[in-house]
């Protein structure tokens, strides 16, 4: 995996650019007092969408890349979140809004294709430990019918 390869990974861009316009765009319109809670909140959000891709990527094994796109899929619904705040409260337009609103829509779709893709690609899935479960499968749970006349 190189730095080159994971630029013409069309998500990361785009999440990037997406971290790259809040930071540009909202951040400086946030009052003095968020300073330390909202903005940062909003910076850590914001970027850990498109490095949670990043991090994905660079795993071989092709459920990893799926976790990290799931957490990167959290993130930008974080960051939305916040933005939802950042309008209500009257931090940034109406306009800003809407636009960040929808960019934020069209990364999570492509998010879920590319979730998707790796899903069905399964690329690493014959690597050495590709097949070892963290965990062991659960059993099934019997659970014994009661009928209504024995509860008093």
């Amino acid at each position: 995996m190189s730095i080159q390869g994971l630029k013409k990974l069309q998500i990361w861009v785009r999440a990037k650019d997406y971290a790259v316009k809040v930071y540009k765009q909202v951040l400086p319109l946030l009052p003095p007092e968020e300073k330390w809670s909202l903005n940062q909140q909003l910076r850590r959000s914001s970027l850990s969408v498109s490095a949670n891709i990043a991090e994905g990527y660079g795993r071989f094994y092709y459920q990893d890349n799926v976790r990290f796109c799931f957490n990167a899929r959290g993130s930008l619904e974080e960051t939305l979140s916040h933005l939802i705040f950042c309008f209500e409260m009257e931090f940034i337009p109406s306009a800003l809004y809407k636009e960040l609103e929808t960019e934020g829509e069209e990364i999570e779709k492509m998010l879920n294709g590319y979730i998707a893709f790796l899903k069905k690609s399964k690329q690493g899935e014959n690597e050495p430990g590709a097949n070892h479960k963290v965990r062991e499968d659960s059993e099934t749970y019997q659970i014994d019918d009661v009928s209504d006349d024995t509860i008093h």
